[in-house]
């Protein structure tokens, strides 16, 4: 007579075995109607053939799901060196940007001297520059002189390195006019820090930044206004040879500035529009 801890446990296994249909068994991996998927019989080849068409085809889940069980099955050789590139491309695509830059990462550590390894730089700085694009879309609504500016500038970096390490690569050309579009957002946003120390009475601050955003952002859109800056806080901390020089520089460079029409800086509603914050800006 079989005991009564023996027969619970016998029960429990019997449960588990029949409540769990679609887990993988010894011999591979089942669907709910009892079938072996393919992904556990098919070839590499044809298991790469059919990741690939899912790819271009858009079905970016299953593409991910037949280059993750490809990877799994096959973890060496060509087909699994090219299914993790695209592996990474393709978790990108499906919002994914943490586990697409782990898996470019861990591209790029094993396969350094890979054909596409140039590739896989540039879609790293790719997924970080998409990433950050919310940030430029949020900066009028938060305060600009407290945000974090790490990811736009470590995209500035991934692109940076692409051009410095394949200058000749067909990816370089797309990066230097990233690299231009994120300097220029970058440099505004210093700026518009400028403008908000301005407002305030912060002029020390102010001066500071401008000089801060010729010096890191050199021939970008908003040097002028950086100048400008500059020239405004000096003549209110009463520094004539400072303004005078900056204004020298200002008139020589941006002869049609906005400064020299009286228009800068911004009225009150401009700056409002650059920096609404939560407390009033009297």
């Amino acid at each position: 007579m079989m005991r009564p801890t023996g027969f619970i446990r016998l029960s429990l296994v019997l449960v588990l075995v029949f409540a769990l249909p679609g887990c993988k068994t010894v011999g591979g991996w089942f669907g709910k109607d009892g079938k072996e998927e393919k992904t556990e019989t098919l070839p590499v080849e044809t298991l790469y053939a059919e990741a690939l068409e899912n790819m271009r085809d858009g079905d970016y889940s299953d593409a991910s799901r037949y280059y993750t069980r490809l990877v799994a099955r096959f973890p060496f050789g060509p087909y699994s060196e090219q299914s993790q590139l695209e592996l990474a491309y393709v978790q990108y695509k499906l919002g994914k940007p943490e586990d697409a830059t782990s898996s470019i990462d861990r591209f790029i550590r094993t396969y350094p001297r890979h054909p596409h390894i140039d590739y896989a730089h540039y879609l790293k700085a790719v997924i970080n520059f998409d990433r950050n694009i919310s940030f430029f879309t949020r900066i009028a609504r938060t305060d600009v002189s407290s945000r974090d500016l790490n990811g736009p500038q470590q995209s500035l970096n991934d692109f940076n390195e692409v051009i410095r390490r394949y200058p000749n690569s067909i990816y370089a050309a797309d990066s230097r006019q990233r690299m231009v579009y994120l300097r220029n957002q970058l440099a505004r946003h210093e700026r518009n820090v400028g403008l908000y120390y301005l407002r305030v009475g912060a002029y020390v601050a102010a001066a500071n930044r401008g000089k801060y955003l010729i010096e890191t952002y050199p021939r970008s859109e908003y040097q002028g206004d950086a100048v400008a800056t500059m020239v405004v806080a000096y003549t209110a901390l009463g520094q004539k040879q400072l303004a005078d020089d900056a204004t020298a520089v200002l008139k020589l460079n941006d002869p049609s500035h906005a400064y020299f029409s009286g228009d800068f800086p911004p009225k009150k509603g401009v700056f409002r529009r650059l920096n609404p914050f939560k407390g009033e800006l009297k």
